[in-house]
């Protein structure tokens, strides 16, 4: 079988390519503007990249099966040339779900916040406990050191994302997986580009919900309106999960959190009575959160809750998940994906608390079409509170894709910096990678922690600020 991805470098596409090159396949692709990792996984994949669109791929390729991405705007000219070609077209999710997925029992983690990491720990329980899962999640996983999994066990689990799922199929990608299990981590405004507003988000939450079937389970988190008007009126079961004190009452709890460098130590307990004590090698209210919704799921499959908490000290993240890219001159620079003002926060409240006594700096590119808009404006001006410097990116002038209406306002960068600037926490506004590497060098000290924040490859800032530091002694 010849198959052939239209923009595959995108993080589920190209995992469902190497899926699908692990089985013995015939797999190729094209995009352009590729960088790591998914660049570098896919060339050890052995999986050929065309770079840019062409109808001359196809020619080329002769493919059985072409799968065109959401990244794929209707003009693209391998797109067209795709659909006129007669050979059969899908999208990524029909892809998915019709090549990998149909016969396996579907577990789908959903939410603005948290999708990566609890779809790969969950992946991770499922396989240290012997259920030999198979997975689908974007991003690379420590454990796996890849982005997917086929194993020989009933459970196939996968990120379900809310993002629409290609030009030709304005449906939700989440809504083409067919779930039995559900997980729902979180409902927030996000995707300014597709989505009009929150209850436009809800109303798709809502339709994922109303088609469970009547045996299926949902693990949603507690503590949330929008959560609880999504699972109103569902189906099937639903079990809630969250943390002291706002989680208190839910089935699954997290009690006693403890955090330190290592990561973080909570109290299991299910139902009102405690079960077990849980180490996770992960820092942050949020990890412990994604922890507890990946317990519910593998105790709902029927493996012991003792047992799952056990277990939870072999998972080991995800790249671009709070990933340490190394420490130079005493300065540790670390790199996460978070650019969501809730997801900032998070994530600068955890690293602070593993990391007391060291400034944390925090270096932000507003890179999505989301995040660019003037939308969080004020949002993002209360989320980097935990940092003590922090460095924003000047908005890339690049046209703001939206189905929702004209872009009229952009974020404001140096705006930005000016709300968050005051005595003890510098902010400043850069122009670009290069500019705050070069801002950077000269007052960074031992000690520091540095944290990017971008949901992109940031100009390679990792290398370029471990370069300069070492240079500089």
């Amino acid at each position: 079988m010849r198959v052939h991805f239209v923009a595959i470098a995108g993080t589920g596409m190209g995992s469902l390519a190497g899926l699908l090159k692990g089985r013995g396949w015939q797999v190729s692709g094209s995009d352009e503007g590729v960088y790591p990792p998914m660049s570098t996984a896919l060339e050890a994949w052995g999986i050929p990249v065309d770079e840019g669109f062409s109808p001359a791929h196809l020619e080329a390729r002769r493919p059985d099966l072409i799968v065109i991405g959401n990244a794929v705007r209707p003009d693209n000219p391998e797109a067209k040339a795709a659909l006129a070609s007669g050979i059969p077209v899908l999208s990524f999710p029909d892809a998915l779900y019709e090549h990998a997925m149909a016969g396996r029992h579907p577990v789908v983690v959903t939410g603005t916040h948290g999708k990566t990491t609890t779809t790969s720990l969950i992946a991770t329980l499922l396989y240290e406990l012997g259920r030999d899962p198979s997975m689908l999640v974007g991003g690379i996983t420590a454990n796996f050191e890849t982005s997917f999994r086929e194993g020989g066990g009933p459970e196939f689990v996968v990120e379900g994302d809310e993002y629409d799922t290609v030009f030709f199929d304005k449906t939700p990608k989440f809504l083409h997986y067919h779930p039995a299990t559900l997980v729902i981590t979180s409902i927030e405004f996000d995707h300014a580009d597709i989505y009009r507003d929150l209850a436009h988000v809800e109303e798709q939450f809502a339709l994922l919900v109303s088609r469970m079937p009547a045996d299926g389970r949902i693990i949603a988190a507690a503590g949330a309106e929008t959560v609880d008007r999504a699972v109103a009126d569902a189906p099937c079961e639903v079990v809630r999960y969250g943390l002291e004190p706002e989680g208190r009452g839910a089935d699954y709890v997290a009690a006693h959190l403890e955090t330190d460098e290592a990561g973080t130590r909570f109290d299991v307990r299910y139902r009102g009575e405690s079960v077990a004590s849980a180490r996770l090698g992960l820092v942050g209210r949020h990890n412990a959160a994604n922890a507890l919704a990946g317990l519910a799921v593998v105790h709902g499959r029927g493996v012991e809750l003792a047992e799952a908490a056990g277990a939870l000290a072999a998972y080991r993240g995800v790249k671009r998940r709070q990933e340490v890219r190394g420490e130079a001159a005493g300065v540790l620079v670390v790199d996460d994906f978070a650019h969501h003002p809730t997801a900032v926060q998070g994530t600068l409240e955890a690293l602070a608390e593993s990391h007391r006594g060291r400034r944390l700096v925090a270096v932000f590119e507003p890179r999505s079409n989301t995040s660019r808009r003037a939308l969080f404006q004020e949002a993002y001006a209360r989320a980097f509170d935990a940092a003590g410097y922090v460095v924003v990116a000047r908005v890339s002038e690049d046209p703001i894709y939206s189905a929702t209406g004209e872009v009229t306002e952009r974020l404001s960068a140096d705006r930005l910096a000016r709300d968050l600037d005051q005595p003890g926490r510098p902010a400043v506004a850069c122009a670009d990678a290069d500019a705050i590497v070069a801002h950077l060098l000269p007052v960074l000290e031992p000690g520091d922690v540095v944290v990017t924040l971008s949901n992109g490859g940031f100009g390679g800032i990792w290398d370029k600020l471990l370069e300069g530091l070492r240079a500089r002694g």
